[in-house]
């Protein structure tokens, strides 16, 4: 695996990444590519990186390579249990992992102050409905109704990371019946609003997305999403 250091705030992994155990087999999971600039970027070997949606689990991945302490939460079994298949890989570094279930708006587990950075990457409201009935689940909020949940995400996130350090977290904007629901721009304001800082503001070009592949061919009214956002946030 060779890095890829981008060195502007316009982001592109056409290379989705297949290092290590990572794969683009469960929908909506980042590259890996992501999680790992922004984790040698905005932290140092041995601290503690959080990612309370951790999917398929690239971002531990990325920080037990890395040699960072990792915790992840998730609400869904079934991607917990993903997870942990695909941290089971040959690592030098031994670093310690910590997997639990878990709401990412409750993480009273989590002492106040104690993350060095957070690095994740929520469901782009209920684009992707990663379950059927799971209590708290947010990819099954829907676009208009998503800024309140962004609202609980943010003040979970500020209570739990240390004074000075970093929250690192990707999102896009979704189309409803029509509507453009701005989810970047609601963040953003959510994430200020709690009390965050903002450093940084990252645009990454979407690659190999299914719903531009249905769309490609035919007269269209509208622009086709293909752009994510990464925010940097100081506490």
């Amino acid at each position: 695996m060779q890095d890829n250091w981008p060195i502007t705030t316009i982001w592109s992994f056409p290379d989705h990444g297949k290092w290590a155990t990572h794969d683009s087999k469960y929908r909506g999971n980042w590259s890996p590519y992501v999680p790992r600039n922004l984790i040698k970027k905005y932290s140092k070997p041995k601290d503690i990186v959080l990612d309370q949606f951790v999917g398929s689990g690239t971002t531990l991945i990325e920080a037990q390579l890395l040699n960072r302490t990792s915790i992840g939460v998730d609400i869904n079994d079934k991607a917990l249990k993903i997870t942990r298949a695909k941290l089971k890989f040959l690592s030098s570094t031994h670093s310690k992992i910590y997997l639990r279930k878990g709401n990412a708006k409750k993480l009273e587990f989590i002492p106040n102050n104690s993350i060095d950075l957070i690095c994740t990457h929520p469901p782009y409201a209920n684009i992707i409905k990663y379950s059927k009935n799971i209590k708290g689940d947010s990819s099954l909020i829907h676009p208009k109704d998503f800024q309140g949940e962004l609202r609980l995400i943010a003040t979970e996130a500020y209570r739990v990371l240390k004074p000075n350090k970093f929250c690192t977290i990707m999102i896009g904007d979704v189309r409803n019946n029509g509507k453009l629901y701005p989810l970047g721009f609601q963040l953003l304001n959510c994430f200020q609003e709690t009390g965050f800082h903002l450093k940084e503001i990252i645009i990454k070009e979407q690659h190999n997305c299914k719903g531009t592949k249905k769309w490609a061919n035919k007269t269209l009214s509208f622009y086709l999403l293909a752009h994510e956002y990464i925010f940097i946030f100081q506490k």
